[in-house]
């Protein structure tokens, strides 16, 4: 996967940085990256039609999706 070996070429070169995803599948590659990487998320709601973040850094996958609730923010009907 091209996202797998663009991240192994980073972190061979010693770069340190954040990568975002919405693709839950990438969240494996942690496992492949072993103490070089971690999953982080954050904790967010949907308020006055709009998404609200807290901005702290937890461990681990996000455990609860968004997307239906943005959908419907902004008048989809699902």
């Amino acid at each position: 996967m091209a996202a797998e070996a663009i991240l192994r070429k980073l972190t061979n070169l010693g770069a340190i940085g954040l990568v975002t995803t919405h693709d839950l599948a990438l969240t494996e590659i942690v496992d492949l990256l072993g103490p070089l990487a971690a999953n982080v998320h954050f904790e967010d709601k949907i308020e006055e039609g709009g998404i609200k973040f807290d901005y702290r850094l937890r461990p681990g996958i996000v455990q609860h999706s968004n997307a239906l609730a943005l959908v419907r923010a902004v008048g989809i009907e699902v």
